[in-house]
């Protein structure tokens, strides 16, 4: 299992502290030991030949040239050691800035805040061709969304579509949890792999028994395993567009199908010119169909009475079983050429 970003960042930085504390305590223990060697062999007293050997080590040249052979050797010691050892540690310094590891980190503490932030947003676990449909839904909604993918390279797609990216493995619990899943208001479970959207459903059950999840299925085995690992809805994208493409192919005047349950779907139906419903009236046509609303142009007549009379072109909103909206469709359908 790859390590996380967050976890990676922090090793790293803990890394460059640890490498900065080893040359300042050697440098420290240099300075000592130099000034005590000065101290002995020169005369002086251990404040001012502590001083002595700071000068010396920080290239000042503010005291004057020790006279005997050890003073000497000590001072080029700690001129070799002390600058060789400063100059290390600005190159660490630089790395850790040019390799990005603490813009890194700054940049993921901003993230986490901003997540924290958050309450009755949505997760989306997984930034391929469904999620991205997701998140971009879910944001023209006005909805906050929370994004959790394992590709680094997924994040400025994400955050130019206004949601949060946080990179990792959505099947952990540790990164649900900072994606904030005990404040979220749903969860949609949409990566590429069967297997991997039912590793997370589980997970996300587990962490927290009332939050809706919607989980994407691409076999049919897969929708039964998601519905037992805690899956409130299944969708399974190929299954949904092949029926919805066969019934717009099979029905010429039917431009739009919702499914609302199990039982239920909301349909949009054109009156075709050549067909029996121009001159009808709602009342005619609906039968145990519900009339939501008809489309005429540009403007939408909600619940339209009885005795509105249907035209050429007129799309009519209903909302009914298969069998009661396959009457519907059959009625208004214009007959073949």
């Amino acid at each position: 299992m790859s390590e996380r970003p967050s976890a990676l960042a922090r090793r790293r930085l803990g890394h460059f502290a640890r490498r900065i504390g080893i040359l300042a305590a050697f440098a420290i223990a240099l300075l000592l030991l130099a000034a005590l060697v000065l101290s002995r062999s020169e005369g002086h007293s251990y404040w001012y030949s502590f001083r002595w050997a700071l000068d010396t080590e920080a290239t000042v040249g503010g005291f004057p040239q020790p006279h005997s052979a050890v003073g000497q050797i000590a001072q080029v010691a700690l001129i070799v050691l002390g600058v060789g050892t400063l100059f290390y540690a600005l190159a660490l310094v630089a790395e850790l800035f040019v390799d990005g590891h603490l813009g890194e980190l700054l940049a993921l503490r901003r993230t986490r805040k901003m997540i924290d932030s958050l309450s009755d947003h949505y997760i989306v676990c997984g930034f391929g061709r469904v999620g991205r449909a997701v998140v971009r839904d879910l944001r023209a909604a006005g909805s906050a969304c929370v994004v959790l993918d394992q590709d680094p390279e997924h994040r400025p797609l994400a955050e130019s579509l206004g949601a949060h990216f946080a990179e990792g493995d959505a099947s952990e619990e540790a990164v649900l949890r900072e994606a904030g899943i005990a404040r979220a208001r749903s969860i949609v479970v949409c990566a590429d792999s069967d297997a991997d959207n039912v590793f997370i459903t589980l997970t996300a059950r587990e962490l927290r028994e009332d939050i809706s999840i919607v989980a994407r299925a691409a076999h049919e085995d897969t929708e039964k395993k998601l519905k037992r690992a805690g899956a409130d809805r299944v969708i399974s994208p190929y299954k949904s567009s092949g029926t919805e493409m066969a019934r717009l192919a099979m029905h010429r005047n039917l431009s739009g199908v919702v499914d609302v349950d199990v039982h239920y779907r909301l349909e949009e139906i054109e009156i075709a010119d050549r067909g029996s419903g121009p001159g009808m009236s709602v009342g005619d046509i609906r039968g145990d169909s519900i009339i939501v609303g008809v489309r005429r142009g540009a403007s939408f007549e909600p619940q339209p009475p009885g005795d509105t009379v249907l035209a050429a072109g007129d799309t009519i909103v209903a909302i009914g079983t298969p069998e009661t909206l396959a009457r519907l469709e059959t009625l208004l359908e214009a007959p073949a050429a």
